[in-house]
């Protein structure tokens, strides 16, 4: 008898999980896009302790509708 797994999830609950990502993505609006993002993260030693250095770069793009 197979072990139960976390991986395994029922017919049923996949196909709810798919659905409900394409129904997102057909409510999402489509006028705001990011089209890229990064995020460089560093760590420093000082004398105070360790500091975290954190720069997050976000490019999007918008569409407006003509009048």
């Amino acid at each position: 008898m197979p072990t139960p797994n976390d991986n395994d999830k029922p017919l049923m609950r996949s196909l709810g999980e798919f659905f409900g990502h394409v129904w997102q993505g057909v409510k999402t609006d489509p006028a705001k896009k990011v089209v890229r993002r990064e995020e460089e993260v560093e760590t420093r030693e000082t004398k105070d302790g360790k500091v975290v250095l954190r720069r997050t770069v976000i490019e999007e793009v918008e569409v407006k509708k003509q009048p």
